[in-house]
């Protein structure tokens, strides 16, 4: 079969057993580094992944998508709810108060921001039913003013279901302040667990004792709570339905609350993507220091070649198929030893600690017990491409110095 000169000259350099064992090694050493950082730079952006769908999952299971909030207490949501519902991407709209005060217990005092829901209904936007570590949500009664709230205010004020609790919350009035405080007993029916910050900030009431708690009437909500097919999507398809209602109503979304959050992972994705790009160059260009060496080592066959009628663009072929080669080779081991170790390493971390007897990942300190995964092909994609990209560039400037070589000269002292 016929193959171009530089390519047949090229890979038999590579797979031949070289005078020189110390190049060889070298080679060996540049492909292996080339493998190790494609192969950690896969995990790591795996496990980042992972990651940011945990707290995907978790955050924005608790918080709203979007809210179609009224200037005033909506007096029938259902009406809000059945034109939220004809948009494609809302799947489900139920009834929301939000409030915001501080919870008081045996002296003790934290900030919390109370939702109240509709507990048969709120499975429909919420993941609480689900973590629910005490206690049930149906518990949430109107008129008994029940609470559920999370495992870590629950721990601070050492509460069990049963316990009562005093919530504060500020209220407009005609004082000279202008807002005095108000106290409301509530008893916790509930605790839940959903790993996150929120366990600490987050309660809910009944969305009829939250409208008795703001004065309002018992059917009164503050907004219409929607859940999306695509959470980047909500901003536009609250704001399309507010517009839709009229003036009397607003739009709100998650990237209001929870915006920065992301905004912040997405960045430090991003950028220990690009420290570990540095890992995959200094692999890359590991091959400039072995491909110097084989242009030194076979200066004579060089000579010969040029003697011979072989161009110095052939002759800079060679040695950029050799590295380009070398690239290749170490890139997909890289890459494959990557993509199985992406897909199985919640269970080497498992292994790790079943050897070890230690726990990398405890449950009483982080939001996840086992260390999260999700394989994306676009960054395996990305990584390889990296480093093929690299891993030819780095053939240039050796391939080049072997073009320059005069035969006479390294005849003569070969």
């Amino acid at each position: 079969m016929f193959r171009p000169l530089s390519i047949f000259i090229g890979t038999r350099y590579t797979r031949a057993k070289r005078r020189n064992r110390f190049v060889s090694f070298i080679s060996m050493t540049s492909m292996i580094g080339l493998a190790l950082g494609v192969l950690a730079m896969i995990v790591v952006l795996s496990v980042m992944n992972g990651f940011q769908r945990e707290m995907s999952s978790r955050i924005l299971g608790m918080v709203p998508h979007a809210t179609i909030v009224g200037v005033k207490p909506i007096d029938d949501w259902q009406p809000v709810a059945a034109a939220a519902m004809k948009n494609p991407e809302v799947t489900a709209a139920v009834p929301f108060t939000e409030m915001e005060g501080m919870l008081s217990y045996k002296g003790l005092m934290q900030p919390i921001q109370i939702s109240g829901v509709d507990p048969a209904q709120e499975g429909k936007v919420s993941i609480v039913a689900q973590h629910i570590v005490q206690g049930r949500l149906d518990a949430l009664k109107p008129g008994e003013f029940g609470v559920v709230i999370g495992e870590i205010t629950a721990r601070r004020f050492r509460l069990n279901v049963g316990d009562k609790i005093t919530l504060i919350v500020p209220e407009v009035s005609t004082a000279p302040g202008g807002i005095t405080p108000r106290m409301q007993r509530l008893n916790v029916v509930g605790v839940f667990k959903v790993g996150a910050e929120l366990d600490g900030s987050m309660g809910l009431i009944h969305v009829a004792d939250a409208a008795t708690m703001q004065h309002w009437e018992p059917n009164q909500v503050q907004s219409v709570r929607l859940a999306v097919k695509d959470l980047y999507a909500a901003p536009k398809v609250s704001s399309d339905i507010a517009a839709g209602l009229g003036a009397d109503f607003k739009a709100d979304d998650w990237t209001h609350t929870q915006g920065s959050l992301f905004s912040a992972m997405k960045m430090e994705k991003t950028m220990i993507g690009l420290l570990l790009l540095m890992i995959v160059a200094v692999a890359a260009f590991n091959i400039i220091a072995t491909l110097i060496m084989v242009v030194n080592d076979k200066g004579a066959d060089i000579a010969i070649l040029r003697t011979i009628g072989a161009t110095p663009r052939q002759i800079m072929a060679i040695f950029m198929v050799q590295g380009t080669v070398i690239g290749i080779v170490g890139t997909i081991i890289g890459g494959v030893l990557g993509v199985i170790a992406a897909l199985n390493v919640s269970q080497i971390v498992g292994w790790i600690e079943r050897v070890s007897g230690q726990h990398i990942f405890s449950s009483d300190v982080y939001f996840v017990s086992n260390l999260p995964s999700e394989l994306q092909g676009g960054d395996v994609l990305l990584i390889c491409s990296a480093g093929f990209i690299l891993s030819f560039l780095a053939t240039v400037y050796p391939a080049w110095r072997a073009a320059k070589i005069e035969p006479a000269h390294a005849l003569r002292y070969s």
